[in-house]
């Protein structure tokens, strides 16, 4: 059975990622000492003390209110990989990114995020996206829709943008995850849109998605904590996703690529022009 969430256990998770913005990531930013930044894979993967620490404040705060769910952070797996497949079957685990975004944040640019999904054997349940700047969360609940939340409480709800034809369509194009030939391929055949950028950041690049303002994502590289939050929060908005070859997308699923559009003949259309002959699918 699946482990269902209350729209009161909801806000209560929210408050944690903000209590954490607020105690470990602002007052780290534009105050980073040089030692507080470290190279994980190479000096495009990074790592700071902020998001150290903001993942041990949200892991133990959410810990405190389910003692017995797996707690699945980003730095903790890169510290130890196996940590990776312990949460698959859980009945319920939290997938955490404390800030997704951390080249923008070493960076000084006010564009990163905080995210959280809770996963039950291996469904996601719910997803918040926190903006520490802003100070308001994107939240999706299974079956239950998505919406803007901000500091007071008030709620806006989140729509995906209406179908528009492939060349009228804005994209968020990742295709620097790509391996050849297809990366290729698809940086170019992206200048078929209307409008082609990328954010460095998925948080507010599902944000900028789900509430309406890009029609299209394509990501190459998939990590949970990355896009499980993201993509309930896209799909509860009301659009349509899946991996390069049509297969429905799992939080477990770490290959095969993900493009989202509005509904399934835009993800067709966008499909057609982004990948060209070089599509897999």
């Amino acid at each position: 059975m699946l482990r269902s969430f209350s729209r009161e256990e909801i806000r209560r998770i929210a408050a944690i990622l903000a209590e954490a913005a607020a105690t470990e990531i602002m007052p780290r930013f534009r105050n980073l000492a040089a030692d507080a930044v470290r190279n994980k894979t190479s000096a495009l993967d990074l790592v700071t003390d902020a998001d150290e620490s903001a993942e041990r404040f949200i892991g133990d705060r959410l810990s405190r209110i389910y003692p017995n769910a797996v707690m699945v952070g980003e730095e903790a797996c890169s510290r130890n990989p196996a940590l990776l497949n312990v949460w698959i079957d859980a009945e319920l685990a939290f997938l955490i990114d404390p800030i997704d975004g951390t080249r923008n944040y070493v960076a000084g640019l006010p564009l990163f995020g905080v995210m959280v999904a809770a996963v039950s054997r291996g469904e996601v349940m719910a997803g918040i996206i926190y903006d520490p700047v802003c100070r308001d969360a994107a939240v999706a609940l299974r079956g239950e829709g998505a919406w803007l939340e901000n500091e007071h409480g008030a709620q806006t709800p989140l729509q995906v943008a209406a179908p528009v034809p492939a060349e009228q369509m804005v994209g968020l194009i990742a295709a620097q995850q790509l391996d050849e030939p297809l990366r290729a391929a698809v940086n170019a055949n992206a200048l078929g849109l209307a409008s082609s950028t990328i954010l460095n950041c998925s948080a507010h690049e599902y944000r900028m998605l789900a509430g309406g303002h890009a029609h299209v994502l394509l990501y190459g590289r998939l990590m949970p904590w990355d896009h499980a939050a993201g993509w309930l929060l896209h799909h509860e908005a009301g659009g349509y996703s899946a991996h390069f070859d049509g297969t429905p997308y799992k939080p477990t699923h770490r290959g095969g690529g993900l493009l989202y559009a509005p509904d399934a003949g835009s993800w067709k259309a966008a499909h057609r022009l982004l990948m060209g002959e070089n599509s897999p699918a």
